[in-house]
């Protein structure tokens, strides 16, 4: 059984390697980065419909991801961008 067109389909995001090393759900997880966000809690709306996991374990993948060698490589201005947010916050602290 199919679900109707009007229902958003969650892309497959298992762990299994693709093309290059990374998963399906760690390119999406990129995807989802690159893109921009018109306003509170779309980014978060996103996550869950899209992905199906929640903020915080999104956040949790992402963090791990972005340390990824494998992931600079697919993605370098993306995951460069990330190392650098995430720098500056630990350097506030």
């Amino acid at each position: 059984m199919t679900a109707p067109d009007h229902e958003p389909r969650a892309p497959r995001t298992d762990p299994v390697p693709g093309p290059g090393g990374l998963s399906v759900r760690d390119r999406a997880l990129l995807a989802l980065e690159r893109r921009s966000w018109a306003g509170p809690g779309a980014k978060e709306r996103a996550i869950r419909e899209e992905l199906g996991i929640s903020p915080v374990h999104y956040y949790q993948l992402l963090n791990a991801l972005i340390d990824d060698e494998r992931a600079l490589r697919e993605d370098p201005v993306t995951v460069n961008r990330l190392r650098r947010v995430r720098d500056a916050k630990r350097g506030r602290r």
